[in-house]
């Protein structure tokens, strides 16, 4: 059964007012398949998995799903016949158990005169899980007590509930350490030996060439090209996607520690969660990388330095003045931004507009007499910075919601450049951003360190580590276990060493 057809797509558009997101796009899948989508920012592709998976209508074309017309109302529907999709942004709800979100808008069938068999859908949801791989989560346990990269298997979990034949996986490999993208890797492999298929959408080149047999490439909402065995290479997808060939100028061309002598920033001895005892010190024009696996405490890390989390011994401390960052308000005072990992729950507003977000960490320096705000002065700030950032945008007036995962990155950006910050922490900056965003990013971040900024930057992807930073902290089980100067000799496997204790774990710079 493998190359028949399972799913058809003919003529489909799709417009957003003025932008034409879909433009004439004509797609086959077939059976044993995996095949890859990919495109920049707001090239298209997300945009039609949605309405493969009923998360909205196409303006006009068809589908045939199985040798049936298919056109579901709603992603409930589409499940049921037998098209699953994980979707990019987070897609649980908190304050519900674990097996309430695996069985969302399926619980009637659990309900009998009006009562929930809530025992019945905890065993049912347990059973999913257990059969995934990931039976060391609860499904009575509440979901915001799950970790980010937990609350994205969940979500797996439900795609799984109505055994689909086609998973659609839309960039949720970002969201995953190797845990999670363990039990992704299974399920792809068990669809394609069932002789089902698979769509993957991910900017992780290397990923597309180790998971998929074919790879389509979205550009402006047109389909570019098909690329099947051989032709599926880095070189062919980026040129393809950004329709040009690509800048040998990815990350920084130079191999020196260029920051100055002096401390901005400094943590002493913080202990809090996951990490025991760090210490580090921040310069003035620096790159300083925090690298590690997912649960090694970098992220934690994070939080404390801007304040978000209060650490339980030590503190962390602003050298110039010797005052101590307590709390996110103080920090933003005084010239510190944060971007989260989980970008759209913690560093921005989802509901609110390019224009509400850009100007909320300036909010006083726009303020004048009995605080009053000029509007110009609040529209000027944000077409300054969607100008500087080229954020793919209708206005300063537009809902974030209805960007691309890299333009809303822009946007995060776009706020601590506005307001002048002068010490960034970033955390899994590029994540989920196609690499023409990512190359934008970089050269910021070069822009920012000529300017005397810093930048504290966490990342589990090692060739960003080695390709931007000045020096790299290494962490495991929440302690540094190794520090790394900038170096073209520097290779992964040097760092990976330390990430996972093949080595001795004493601290000493390599």
């Amino acid at each position: 059964m493998e190359n028949q057809p399972i799913l058809l797509a003919a003529g489909i558009n799709k417009n957003f007012g003025p932008t034409r997101a879909l433009i004439d796009v004509d797609f086959t899948l077939c059976r044993g398949e995996v095949h890859g989508l990919i495109g920049e920012n707001g090239s298209g592709k997300s945009t039609f998995s949605g309405i493969a998976a009923g998360a909205q209508p196409c303006d006009s074309g068809t589908f045939t799903l199985k040798g049936e017309d298919y056109m579901p109302h709603n992603m409930v529907e589409a499940q049921n016949r037998g098209v699953g999709m994980i979707v990019q942004e987070q897609g649980t709800i908190g304050n519900i158990t674990v097996a309430s979100n695996v069985f969302t808008g399926r619980l009637e069938e659990f309900t009998k005169f009006g009562f929930i068999n809530m025992k019945e859908v905890n065993r049912r949801a347990q059973a999913i899980l257990d059969d995934i791989g990931a039976g060391d989560i609860s499904a009575a346990a509440m979901t915001s007590s799950l970790n980010f990269e937990d609350r994205k298997i969940v979500e797996i979990a439900r795609v799984m509930v109505a055994d689909p034949d086609i998973l659609i996986v839309d960039e949720t490999t970002t969201a995953l350490a190797m845990k999670g993208r363990k039990i992704l890797y299974d399920l792809i492999e068990r669809f394609k030996r069932n002789d089902k298929a698979v769509i993957f959408i991910s900017h992780d080149l290397d990923e597309l060439m180790e998971v998929c047999n074919k790879v389509t490439v979205l550009r402006d909402g047109r389909i570019i090209q098909t690329l099947t065995g051989d032709g599926i290479t880095q070189d062919n997808m980026r040129r393809l996607m950004v329709g040009r060939e690509f800048s040998d100028h990815y990350f920084r061309d130079d191999f020196e520690c260029t920051y100055e002598d002096e401390v901005v920033l400094e943590a002493r001895q913080i202990t809090y969660g996951t990490f025991t005892n760090v210490d580090l010190q921040l310069h003035k024009g620096e790159i300083l990388g925090l690298c590690g696996l997912s649960d090694c405490g970098m992220h934690e890390l994070g939080k404390v330095l801007f304040g978000i989390e209060k650490p339980v011994t030590g503190k962390v401390v602003l050298s110039q003045t010797g005052a101590e960052v307590r709390n996110p308000h103080f920090a933003v005072k005084s010239g510190m931004g944060y971007l989260s990992k989980d970008r759209d729950r913690e560093s921005v507003i989802l509901s609110a507009s390019i224009q509400d977000n850009i100007e909320l960490p300036s909010m006083s320096r726009l303020r004048r007499l009995f605080g009053y705000i000029p509007a110009k002065a609040e529209k000027q700030l944000a077409q300054d910075q969607i100008d500087v950032l080229k954020i793919k945008c209708r206005g300063p007036r537009q809902k974030l919601t209805e960007l691309s995962g890299g333009n809303k990155q822009k946007v995060v950006f776009s706020k601590w450049l506005g307001c002048g910050s002068s010490i960034l922490i970033l955390d899994c900056a590029t994540r989920g951003i196609d690499v023409g965003v990512k190359a934008a990013i970089y050269r910021l971040l070069e822009e920012m360190k000529a300017e005397g900024k810093s930048i504290i930057l966490i990342s589990e992807e090692l060739p960003e580590m080695i390709g931007m930073c000045d020096r790299m902290l290494v962490m495991k089980d929440g302690e540094v276990t190794a520090e790394f100067r900038r170096s073209k000799d520097l290779s992964e496997s040097d760092i990976i060493k330390y990430m996972i204790g093949s080595v001795n774990s004493d601290v000493g710079t390599k």
